[in-house]
């Protein structure tokens, strides 16, 4: 499932530039198609435009019929009714989202025999001081299984002893829900961390869920700002 608003805060109609001759969401819609791992794909969106995009493209999208806070309440409502068991959150403004990072994925809940997984996630180890900085970041933290922590847009760890040999993780929004998970957080009322952060997934932190982090090395590029798109084209050509 790829949840797809049109209006983004940061970059409206972000969804709908050109990147290489195509739209940036139909170039993701393609790359999720194509890695060949999932029954079926769809774009679940509230905007008519970038449903007949997709539509109009050969692909297939479902139309929201609510307005929601996030993407997985998006997702939710799409997948209520649906005979599915595991559903893969593939956010619209990843183009670059590639085969293996999503096969590592699936493969968590394939080994996860006692279902002790609500759900799995991406995390890329990054160096550079300014994105670290950037609340437009989001940062994780793991214990010593990869689950998650806690997620922020502030540094975490602080690094108030520079020689304690701790690397920070940038979380790459793309997860892998057992429907169940997906459907609980539907239900469940945002509290005071996540609406103070603007992070969905730490909902499912403040309500007892287990995260599996996945790291990989795949940094891609996530179309938040104007900036990131042009650097989106430099990296496609």
């Amino acid at each position: 499932m790829i949840p797809a608003r049109y209006a983004a805060s940061r970059f409206p109609g972000k969804l709908m530039q050109d990147l290489g001759g195509k739209t940036v969401i139909l170039r993701t819609y393609e790359a999720t198609v194509a890695t060949h791992l999932f029954d079926d794909v769809f774009v679940v969106t509230d905007s008519e435009v970038i449903y007949n995009e997709i539509v109009s493209n050969g692909g297939k999208a479902m139309m929201s019929k609510k307005e929601h806070d996030c993407g997985s309440d998006r997702i939710a409502e799409a997948v209520e009714f649906m005979d599915i068991d595991i559903v893969i959150n593939v956010q619209g403004d990843e183009p670059f989202t590639d085969k293996e990072s999503l096969r590592k994925l699936i493969e968590v809940f394939k080994a996860d025999h006692e279902k002790r997984i609500d759900l799995a996630s991406l995390m890329v180890h990054i160096t550079d001081i300014d994105e670290i900085n950037n609340p437009n970041t989001v940062k994780v933290i793991v214990d010593q299984s990869n689950f998650a922590l806690y997620f922020s847009r502030s540094p975490i760890p602080y690094p108030r002893e520079m020689d304690a040999g701790v690397k920070y993780y940038k979380h790459k929004g793309v997860y892998a829900f057992r429907k169940e998970a997906v459907l609980d957080f539907y239900k469940l009322p945002m509290l005071p961390l996540e609406a103070s952060e603007k992070i969905e997934c730490i909902r499912y932190l403040e309500y007892g869920k287990r995260i599996k982090m996945v790291e990989t090395d795949v940094q891609g590029v996530e179309i938040d700002t104007p900036e990131d798109l042009e650097r989106a084209k430099k990296l496609w050509k």
